[in-house]
């Protein structure tokens, strides 16, 4: 089997399940040591054991992204235990429902504390490092709701748009010095985002949403994120949509 990132070491926030955990496996499929990060301590060793028993490596490190000193802890771990950090996948996030009606200002800062100011501390850590190296590769996971709003995902669709332009203003930034980055916009993909959502409608509507027929799985998005890394350091895919083929305005 062909390992295009063999000698390569990633760090994955957001991988105690869903598109991070997908990353993380496909990651270490393509011979990547991955360090892994998420508040779910137990979740990250079963998958440490799970990319151990395919003959990967892999360290978690269990950490709050929303918390400026544990991301930038997460990266600096990943940095003196496995020697550097060439990849960066963000894909620590919550979905909330988020109308102006009646709102909960406290909601809006729950989704952009981790949607983008986690992604921004933990790229603030690892670009020294991608720089005294001599490049890296950043990869973010958007939404394709970061492309619109709608009545009920104001919060949501505000982080994930301003993720969209920092990620973007970070390429231009960075490119030429040999770091490559890329915004990755999944539509609906099957994971637990919509579990914890405070609204028992939203939660019911953004539950069906992504367990329809023909949603995406995380395998996809960590096979596309694979793709990404793997092509010529002469490019840089800078920005990405993955839909599902069933439902093509999702």
């Amino acid at each position: 089997m062909s390992k295009p990132l063999e000698g390569k070491v990633a760090l994955v926030t957001g991988a105690s399940s869903g598109i991070g955990e997908g990353a993380a496996l496909c990651l270490a499929e393509a011979g990547a040591t991955v360090a892994m990060t998420a508040r779910r301590a137990d979740r990250l060793a079963g998958l440490v054991e799970k990319i151990e028993a395919m003959g990967g490596k892999a360290l978690a490190i269990p950490g709050d992204m929303t918390v400026e000193d544990q991301a930038r802890a997460a990266v600096e771990e990943t940095v003196s235990k496995l020697g550097s950090i060439d990849i960066l996948i963000n894909s620590a996030g919550i979905m909330e429902a988020g109308g102006i009606e009646n709102c909960d200002t406290e909601i809006y800062r729950k989704v952009i504390d981790i949607n983008l100011m986690g992604t921004v501390y933990t790229c603030a850590a690892a670009v020294p490092h991608m720089l005294e190296q001599g490049g890296g590769d950043i990869i973010t996971i958007s939404s394709l709701a970061g492309r619109k709003g709608g009545p009920m995902t104001s919060a949501y669709s505000a982080s994930k748009h301003a993720v969209n332009f920092m990620t973007d203003g970070m390429r231009q930034e960075l490119g030429d010095r040999n770091i490559r980055v890329t915004t990755l916009m999944p539509g609906a993909t099957e994971t637990e985002v919509g579990d914890n959502i405070t609204d028992p409608n939203w939660r019911k509507a953004i539950q069906a949403h992504v367990a329809k027929e023909g949603a995406v799985k995380p395998r996809d998005i960590g096979e596309a994120i694979v793709f990404i890394l793997a092509m010529p350091r002469r490019t840089n895919i800078s920005e990405i949509s993955i839909r599902p083929t069933i439902d093509t305005s999702a």
